[in-house]
């Protein structure tokens, strides 16, 4: 029995967003101003599709943006979050999300600029922040880290650090493995971790 034509349109409609997101996130990294045409062209596809999935270039950015969260959460995902000791996991956790987010920095630093409202924002970094909270909560509850600050709390902290590692690193202040080191030692810290 075949498919319906209906499911074999959705089926195309995904294959086509996917190759637009694909086509946008290698040519705006490269050239942030890289036109619709072009990223179309990449994709294989025409202009109007680009349109139909994302009605302006603003849309199509922000889906880049959750996009390449996405990507970064499944690599959070994928390191193993709730085995070991919380401080390991939770540092396996942060280089792979830097892995990822490393992979197209520019690009990031362009799509952080879109204007978005703080809502818009923590929607899309909800799913990071719950895996950090997550891994905070575990080491609070085996007496890893200092339960005595809140556990939302230190995931802002965390991601503070991180934006901050970042920036320093980009600023040319610090190497990346200087930023790491720093990153890495300061967060320990704030958990109630003295390095030995």
């Amino acid at each position: 029995m075949s498919s319906s034509p209906t499911r074999n349109r959705r089926a195309d409609a995904r294959r086509s967003r996917a190759a637009i997101l694909a086509a946008a996130v290698e040519l705006l990294d490269s050239d942030p101003d890289a036109s619709v045409d072009a990223i179309a062209t990449a994709a294989g596809v025409s202009r109007q599709t680009v349109y139909a999935h994302f009605p302006s270039r603003d849309r199509l950015l922000a889906a880049v943006l959750d996009h390449l969260t996405e990507e970064t959460v499944a690599a959070m995902e994928a390191t193993g979050p709730g085995g070991g000791p919380a401080a390991e996991a939770l540092l396996r956790l942060l280089d792979a999300a830097d892995r990822t987010a490393g992979r197209h920095p520019a690009l990031l630093a362009r799509l952080g600029a879109l204007p978005v409202t703080a809502r818009d924002d923590q929607v899309r970094h909800a799913p990071v922040a719950e895996l950090l909270e997550r891994v905070i909560r575990r080491g609070q509850a085996d007496g890893e880290f200092d339960a005595g600050l809140p556990a939302q709390w230190l995931v802002e902290v965390t991601i503070r650090l991180a934006h901050a590692a970042s920036e320093e690193t980009a600023a040319g202040r610090l190497s990346k493995e200087e930023s790491r080191r720093a990153f890495h030692t300061t967060l320990l810290r704030a958990l109630g971790i003295t390095a030995s």
